[in-house]
């Protein structure tokens, strides 16, 4: 089991590093003819796309974090669970490490189909020298554009497009033009237009979370004002009451059960 589970992580960091590492490199191929040239002698092309492929691959090691609450399922999880901590009242339990764990391996559950889709259509092909290195970016990129036009709301899609469209960025909008090839819709506009989508959920589904313990404290405060105890934080009183509760109705299971299902 541990080493599927090491294989399994080892295809997701890669999956993860190619899909910035070949922008990168796609880029840089365009611009190799006028810049490069002149930096590295001719007759030596195999070894300056190598460079070029590890400057990127570089790159993309300090930016992975972020690429990965960009076009995953990590954004909705995190905020569902770290609303879920505040309103039990508890401030440091569980831990941050806890809770982005706990997040960071409900994302790979989640975002498992699309990992191995582009691993199996782009990147594997790809280390076998089957095709280059933009046809790998649009077959890794195209599981990710799905994943993310499953979950955007047309309206925040709708948004990033139209402004796209005033400031001249935006080569095609999906929703005026009815295209149906998922790369004519650029990431520029996709990316945050899925992340406000998830924004949007997460606090939707921690409305949803802190809204019984918001009862529970109303009616501890109620109680402790009614018997006169005026200096008594009714914190005090709920914080047990609402941890008993959470636990009775078994609030992990659902929690976590709801959050998954929720992207499917």
């Amino acid at each position: 089991m541990s080493r599927s589970f090491s294989r399994g992580a080892l295809k997701v960091a890669l999956v993860l590093l190619a899909l910035l590492g070949l922008t990168a490199v796609a880029r840089a191929q365009v611009t190799s003819g006028s810049v490069l040239s002149e930096l590295i002698p001719e007759g030596d092309g195999t070894m300056s796309g190598r460079i070029i492929q590890l400057f990127g691959i570089l790159t993309v090691l300090s930016i992975a974090p972020g690429l990965l609450v960009m076009v995953t399922a990590f954004t909705r999880i995190v905020i569902a669970l770290s609303i879920m901590r505040t309103g039990l009242g508890l401030q440091t339990t569980p831990a941050n490490l806890i809770i982005i764990s706990l997040s960071l391996f409900m994302t790979f559950f989640v975002m498992a189909p699309t990992f191995d889709q582009a691993w199996r259509d782009g990147l594997q092909p790809l280390l076998e020298n089957e095709i280059d290195e933009e046809e790998a970016f649009y077959r890794i990129s195209d599981p990710f554009k799905d994943f993310m036009l499953t979950q955007v709301r047309p309206s925040d899609l709708a948004l990033f497009s139209d402004i796209a469209a005033a400031n001249d960025r935006s080569r095609v909008q999906p929703e005026e033009q009815g295209a149906t090839d998922e790369r004519d819709i650029s990431l520029s506009v996709l990316v945050p237009a899925f992340m406000i989508s998830e924004l949007r959920r997460g606090f939707e589904i921690g409305f949803l979370i802190v809204l019984p313990f918001l009862v529970i404290d109303m009616i501890v405060a109620t109680l402790t004002m009614s018997m006169g105890m005026m200096m008594l934080p009714p914190t005090i009183i709920s914080l047990p009451f609402k941890i008993l509760f959470f636990v009775l109705i078994d609030g992990w299971n659902l929690l976590v059960g709801s959050l998954v299902r929720s992207f499917f």
